[in-house]
């Protein structure tokens, strides 16, 4: 890919759709953080939003968002049409090194009634559509291979093999680069494999504990993964970023994190190059809903 710091992006047109669904195969495997680093390097290419699926006080979006939500999620009656300024006004926006980014998550009180939000990415997917957003990052929260487990199990469709299939999704999956994480990592890429998965169009994210050389264990699996999926990005460790997280004030984040979010970036940009095409087609348009005739009594 050459230097780093020299990174180009390829342009997604203004009727492009690109859906990057951020997952793990556990908790504690920095997928939020992955996804705020990840808009903040799309959003001088695309239009950019980040869609918090993890309940309420379970996520740190709206910590981050630092009361910049608006009217959040919850402003966004399921039961009503909803208009793209209306979906817009509901997100809080973020400041990225170039640009801006939404992200759409619920920043009431914790003491709120919890929302029911939808659990198929379809949903979602028709959500950031009406709102027009180019480029869709979802934080997921469900476990990636227990949640493929579980459906085979069942026979029961999955949440992972529902975001995959989506148009132009590139999945970004995300490890601790510790033994442990690793493990769950590639348990998780066999069970991917085994339910026929694209793997050759996911983006392997190995996420440091620690400042200081890799340990062996994830340098040998970045080397098997490299040949399996689209690319392996080692995001190095950031002390500021474990101390303070991602608050509304920007982190003093490191130019080397900074370099390997740009490279995460490029990486989901060149997998969907490979897999649809250059430029990216147009995304499918949803069928308008037909007219209600309300009959005369």
């Amino acid at each position: 890919m050459g230097k780093k710091d020299n990174l180009t992006f390829l342009g997604v047109s203004t009727a492009a759709r690109l859906v990057i669904p951020v997952m793990a195969a556990g908790g504690g495997s920095a997928r939020s953080t992955v996804a705020h680093l990840l808009a903040d390097e799309l959003a001088p290419a695309a239009e950019t939003v980040v869609l918090d699926l993890a309940p309420r006080l379970a996520s740190p979006w709206p910590a981050w968002s630092g009361g910049g939500q608006r009217g959040g999620l919850a402003s966004l009656p399921p039961d009503l049409p909803l208009s793209r300024a209306r979906i817009r006004s509901a997100a809080a926006v973020r400041r990225a090194p170039q640009g801006h980014w939404s992200v759409l998550t619920d920043g009431r009180e914790w003491s709120a009634v919890p929302l029911a939000l939808p659990s198929q990415p379809a949903a979602w997917y028709q959500l950031a559509a009406a709102g027009g957003w180019q480029a869709v990052v979802a934080d997921t929260a469900h476990p990636v291979a227990h949640d493929l487990l579980a459906a085979r199990c069942s026979n029961a469709p999955s949440l992972t093999g529902a975001w995959c299939e989506l148009p132009f999704a590139v999945p970004v999956l995300c490890a601790q680069a510790t033994a442990d994480g690793i493990q769950a990592l590639q348990q998780a890429v066999m069970v991917l494999h085994a339910e026929g998965l694209p793997l050759h169009r996911t983006v392997v994210v190995l996420v440091a504990g620690s400042d200081g050389r890799a340990p062996a264990v994830a340098r040998a699996a970045a080397t098997m993964l490299s040949a399996r999926t689209a690319a392996v990005v080692h995001l190095p460790h950031d002390a500021d970023i474990r101390a303070h997280g991602l608050q509304a004030q920007p982190a003093r984040i490191r130019t080397r994190t900074r370099h390997a979010a740009r490279e995460l970036a490029t990486a989901v940009l060149a997998s969907a190059d490979a897999s649809f095409g250059d430029p990216l087609p147009d995304a499918p348009q949803p069928f308008p809903l037909p007219a209600v005739v309300v009959t005369a009594v």
